[in-house]
């Protein structure tokens, strides 16, 4: 890969200057890790392979989902899952996939990496990304419900569900029913806290079991190792979900907060349903957002920059606890004399 495609991989977390002190560039659960997934990936026994089929893992996904086991296929990470449909979209003869107006940089990757084009409307594509809550602003996809009942035979629609366990308000667009005609690709790290696990797994429709089968050929052998079964193995049990469930109660008054932080530094904040939200800071007379990103970070905070979703002049922020954010206030103030 060559220098400049490596630059153009934006993401938050840490980055060349190490570990952020206080990280509000990604969107994991501030309130985690949740202790059972923990103590899980702790315990997995990293001697040994896992099971090549992953049959006890798959048995308890699907039941979770009330889903028939066929239809559970596991990932590397949300990532390599993305990458591997395009592969699969290409291959079938794709020639241009559709992108919400804002959206994760990997559909795009993914897609110039196989020769597809972007297509400007969703009827021109075969392969559809959808997000919801989405990222970055966190809201529902505006016309996600005529997307999928849209959709034309042999297409290809995923919805990528990293952040519906991590929904702070509203409902999901999609009822069950339409949810069974498209893939869902689920992330559990974010809302368990652990991001640095990296395992994943989607949802096939009810309709695609050729388009499933051919996604595990183009599977390569393990692709969750042992901490990442032991994760996905603790976040369907009862322990986790309690957990996660209590944390929301958290986030929603912390998040009511740091809006607030935000507003009365004259930043502009965006609706958001998620454990996250797009604000407009107020800069100071004559400084660029990256300069002011840079001051920040300089003192341990990061921000994310939401340039690369196709939203210049924000910013996203994850919901952190309330002395973080008081860092943030100070910082702001300190290294950008406002």
């Amino acid at each position: 890969m060559s220098s400049t495609h490596a630059a153009s991989r934006i993401h938050g977390g840490p980055d060349g200057l190490g570990v952020p002190l206080h990280d509000f560039s990604t969107n994991s659960n501030a309130c985690g890790p949740c202790p059972a997934a923990l103590a899980a990936v702790q315990r997995a026994d990293a001697t040994r392979y896992p099971d090549a089929g992953y049959t006890a893992l798959r048995a308890r996904l699907a039941a979770f989902h009330q889903v028939n086991e066929a239809r559970v296929l596991l990932a590397a990470s949300a990532s390599e899952f993305i990458f591997r449909i395009t592969a699969l979209a290409a291959g079938q003869g794709a020639r241009a996939v559709w992108l919400p107006p804002h959206s994760y940089g990997d559909y795009a990757q993914a897609a110039a990496a196989h020769g597809l084009i972007v297509a400007g409307q969703a009827g021109d594509a075969q392969l559809l990304w959808a997000c919801e809550p989405s990222s970055p602003l966190g809201t529902a996809q505006v016309g996600l419900d005529a997307l999928v009942d849209g959709r034309k035979a042999h297409t290809l629609v995923v919805l990528d569900r990293a952040y519906e366990p991590l929904r702070l308000s509203a409902a999901p667009t999609l009822t069950p029913q339409q949810l069974q005609t498209t893939w869902q690709l689920w992330t559990p790290n974010k809302a368990l806290g652990l991001t640095g696990v990296r395992a994943a797994y989607a949802i096939a429709p009810v309709d695609q079991a050729d388009e499933a089968a051919a996604l595990e050929q183009r599977c390569p052998s393990w692709p969750v190792g042992a901490h990442g079964e032991a994760m996905l193995m603790a976040w369907v049990g009862g322990e986790a979900q309690d957990w996660l469930a209590a944390s929301l109660r958290t986030l929603r008054d912390w998040k009511a907060r740091q809006i607030a932080l935000c507003e009365s530094l004259g930043w502009r904040c965006l609706p958001s349903e998620a454990n996250f939200f797009c604000t407009h800071p107020a800069l100071p007379q004559g400084m660029s957002l990256q300069q002011a990103l840079a001051a920040l970070r300089a003192q341990g905070i990061k921000l994310r920059d939401t340039t690369s979703f196709g939203l210049p002049g924000h910013v996203r922020l994850g919901v952190l606890p309330p002395g973080v954010q008081d860092a943030l206030l100070a910082a702001w103030r300190k290294g950008l004399r406002v």
